[in-house]
Order: structure tokens, then sequence, then C-alpha cells
């Protein structure tokens, strides 16, 4: 193991984020009751330039108005390149209330776009004397993030996690391609023909490079690295066999651009009950193992030494993390549930 260490972000659940558009009312106050992990409230792409203005009002109002529950709240700003990012920035700081855990950075180029806001976000802070740090998730959305998503990543101690953005991604490298992630059936290979001549086809997945890229740079940091949108949300699952690569490949979680895709994306980055089991016996057998001054040992006919105490580490603490947030939420319902029937007996 290297001497150099890395520091981990905040822990935080982040298998489910849901995107909700600032501009509709509607959408902000059922998004509310959705109970996805993490919920951003978008200013940026899913807004009309029209609509920016009034969509920041709605999302100041949502941040103090609204229970959002156990849910971790951000808002995604606009890009440094237009004129409504420092409104964004000051005013849902300023005025967004303690509600608010994070600010999404859209279309990160370079590790200057994220110490420009860095820079902004702490004057406002600490011109209000907000006590709680406002964390970074910046979306990898171009080539010329991807080709600087090292020195990105290590921009600022704010950020939580890196996100890939798959429509913005493919527009900024050519990719051919009109749809928001998932397969392309001319990415394939062609299998040279057999005895009788025929060939068969192999679909791939023409953004592994992107996301395992992504997946290295948040992991060298500390960062949780987190799977953007799937576009065909009829197509259950589509979205299940893109989740499960990225989860494969190192993801903690997944975009919902859909309520209904938030219980898929916590199916799928929940760990398996199977896995948590398998890596509490390896932690056993390794301790046993220890005991005995043996550094590696044979379980199950396979070979677990002090990498696979590892890989069972991260599995049971992200298990037990979300146990603890799954009780927590049961505890926070309860007496709300309790009072409000009270209130209505009362009535």
């Amino acid at each position: 193991m290297t001497f150099t260490q890395i520091t981990q972000a905040p822990p935080r659940i982040n298998r489910s984020e849901l995107a909700v558009p600032g501009s509709s009312m509607k959408f902000v106050e059922k998004a509310a009751q959705r109970g996805a992990d993490v919920i951003f409230l978008d200013l940026e792409d899913s807004v009309a330039p029209d609509d920016k203005p009034r969509a920041r009002k709605n999302v100041i109002k949502a941040l103090n108005a609204f229970n959002w529950g156990q849910s971790a709240m951000s808002v995604r700003i606009n890009g440094l390149d237009t004129h409504y990012m420092y409104r964004d920035v000051v005013d849902v700081i300023e005025q967004g209330g303690d509600r608010l855990d994070l600010i999404m950075i859209p279309k990160v180029g370079t590790a200057a776009d994220v110490y420009a806001v860095d820079m902004l976000v702490t004057q406002v802070e600490d011109a209000i004397g907000r006590k709680k740090r406002i964390g970074f998730e910046l979306i990898i959305e171009s080539a010329m993030g991807m080709a600087n998503i090292d020195a990105i990543a290590a921009a600022s101690p704010r950020i939580e996690s890196l996100h890939f953005g798959v429509a913005d991604y493919a527009a900024s490298t050519m990719a051919r391609t009109t749809a928001i992630g998932g397969p392309n059936p001319d990415y394939l290979v062609l299998t040279d023909p057999d005895k009788s001549g025929d060939r068969e086809e192999h679909w791939g997945d023409m953004w592994h490079y992107a996301v395992a890229r992504m997946v290295v740079a948040a992991r060298a940091n500390g960062l949780r690295p987190i799977d953007g949108p799937f576009g065909n949300i009829g197509d259950a699952d589509g979205f299940r066999a893109q989740a499960r690569r990225a989860a494969v490949l190192g993801c903690e979680g997944k975009w919902a651009i859909h309520p209904g895709q938030i219980a898929l994306a916590t199916e799928v980055f929940d760990p398996p009950k199977a896995e948590i089991a398998r890596a509490k016996k390896i932690l056993k057998a390794m301790k046993q193992a220890q005991a005995q001054g043996l550094g590696a040992v044979s379980l199950d006919g396979r070979m677990i030494d002090a990498a696979s105490v590892r890989q069972a580490e991260v599995l049971v603490a992200k298990a037990k993390l979300i146990a603890g947030a799954t009780s927590s939420k049961k505890k926070s319902t309860k007496p709300k549930a309790k009072k409000a029937k009270a209130k209505s007996k009362k009535r």
C-alpha cells in the first residue's frame, strides 16, 4: 500500500439521484415524496432561458418550505459560461436555508472551473455565517472534462462525487448517437465465420471507457462515482442493465430522470444480501486465520487474503451506512404520522 493516503469524501448514500426541473413547482413538490437518496433541483438544462429567474425562486422556496425527509438536497447551477451562474450560487445559498447540502456544477472542463465556484461559495458562506459547509457534485460531460479529469477530481476539498453526463459527452466527442445512454447497435464485434459460414454479432458498451475512467479518477481522490441518465424511461430492463454495468465498474449510484427509475437504481446499487453475508464470512475467516498466523486461507474453495478483507470491509461498511439511514428514516417518520393523526382527531 502506498504511503500516500486518500481522504474520503463525507459518507453519503447515493444509490439513486433524482433530477427535478426547478421550473415546475408541481414536479418539485412531488419529488419531496419520492424518497430518492439525493435530489437535485435543476436550474440548468431542463429550464428554458426565460424561466431561469422563476426556477431559482421556486428552488429557494422549495428548500425552505418542503419536508425532504432523509434525502440529501442538491441544486444544479447553470454553467460558468452563462450570466445565470453567479446569481444561482449567491441567491440559493443566501436564501435557501440550511437544507441545502450540495451544489452540482455542470460541464466542468478544468480544475479552474471548480476553483472559481469554490471561491464564490466560500465568500457567500462566510458572509452569512453558514455553519454547514456545502459539498460539490461535478458532472464530467465533455472531451475537455475527461481529458482533465484527474486535476478536476482533486480541485477542491468540497468535492464529493463525479457524475457522467452521457448526452453532452456524446455531443462533445461527436459520437454517432442521439440516445441518452444505453447501447448502440453499431458498437459491436463481428465474429469470424464458423464452419458453416455463419457470423455472430456481439454488442458492446460504448460508454465503458468513459465510466471506467471516471471511476478511477473518483476513487483515487476519495470521491463517489455516479452514473448519469438513461433516457428511455419506459425501458426498465435497459436501465437495470446499464446500472449493473456501472455498479460492476465501481459506481455507487445512478441518476433517475423519472421517478420510476428511483426504485430501479436502489435495487441495483443496494448491496445484495448474499454478497453481504459472504463479506462477513470472509472477515470472520480471515480473523481466525490471522489468529493462527496465516496471511491467506481457503474459503469455499477460493483463496482469500488481505485484499479480500479490504473488499469485504468496503461492502460491510456500505451496508451498515444504508441500514443506519433506513432505521433513521423509520424513526423520523413515525412521530410525524402520530402527530398528524392526533391533530385530525382534535379537529
